[in-house]
């Protein structure tokens, strides 16, 4: 194989090399932002999880005992 050849030959692929890096970064920078999303949609669920077990701790709370007690049997 001449020198020229292969040098062409590792020209190219370190070209699909830096496509393919430049590609995976990309794909890196949208899964991190995506990442970041769900994250923030996560907290929002646990948050809400929160008030609405606060919500029904004040209901149960306002019930007369004797009819808590009832339930838990």
């Amino acid at each position: 194989m001449s020198s020229l050849k292969l040098q062409e030959q590792i020209a190219q692929r370190v070209e699909r090399l830096l496509l393919r890096h430049e590609e995976l970064q990309r794909t890196n920078q949208l899964l991190t932002e995506q990442v970041g999303q769900l994250t923030h949609e996560r907290d929002q669920f646990k948050s809400r999880l929160e008030s609405a077990r606060n919500r029904i701790d004040a209901l149960l709370e306002r019930l007369p005992e004797d009819v808590v007690a009832k339930d838990a049997k």
